[in-house]
């Protein structure tokens, strides 16, 4: 829901930068790749340090050239294969980067192992949540079910870390991180059920052609 409404709202808003850069000769590859290194500059860089709020502001600014670089892409006609792959490759990073500097601060100086921990399992089960949708398109079935999708994962997180940094209790944080951790694993059980259900459908059609 939030990536049907969202993006088409924020795509509405941002074409005028996407034809911008486009006429200034930038490629879409470059917006994705300098998108990335913000949000893991916002994300390593200051949420190691403390920095919760300004962090998610650099995070969150980084975080639109996900949606400038794909409009720049149909825009000039250069939607491609890799440059689906780039992206998707990369907001790999970008998880990686905002979940590792959370538990980087809360193993640390935040001094809350609770809420470190929950931010390491959201960090590896939304990996797992990623290649079980991927791994199942490999072998061409689906897996784009769920109940918790990259988008609503990121922007939960981010909104929750923004309050927590100026003041709102941890435990705020705290308390979304386990429902993501919760709602990740149900995802996972989602998506592993229905490439069953596809691959047993394919078996036994397999095996009645015989």
């Amino acid at each position: 829901m939030l990536n049907r409404f969202a993006r088409a709202l924020f795509t509405r808003i941002f074409t005028p930068v996407a034809r911008l850069l486009l006429g200034w000769g930038v490629s879409p590859d470059v917006v994705t790749l300098v998108g990335t290194v913000g949000v893991c500059a916002g994300a390593l860089i200051l949420f190691p340090q403390g920095e919760l709020f300004w962090g998610v502001m650099v995070v969150t600014a980084f975080v639109f050239s996900d949606l400038i670089d794909g409009t720049m892409a149909r825009l000039s006609g250069r939607s491609s294969s890799w440059g689906a792959y780039l992206d998707s490759t990369l907001d790999r990073f970008g998880d990686a980067a905002v979940f590792g500097g959370l538990v980087i601060w809360f193993y640390n100086g935040g001094d809350d192992e609770l809420t470190g921990t929950l931010a390491l399992a959201c960090l590896v089960l939304g990996f797992l949540v990623s290649y079980a949708r991927a791994r199942a398109e490999g072998l061409g079935m689906q897996a784009n079910v769920g109940i918790a999708e990259r988008s609503e994962r990121l922007v939960a997180t981010l909104i929750a870390t923004g309050f927590v940094g100026i003041g709102v209790p941890v435990l705020v944080l705290t308390a979304v991180l386990g429902v993501l951790a919760v709602a990740s694993v149900i995802t996972i059980v989602q998506r592993v059920l229905m490439v069953r259900r596809q691959a047993l459908a394919r078996d036994a059609a397999a095996a009645a052609q015989l």
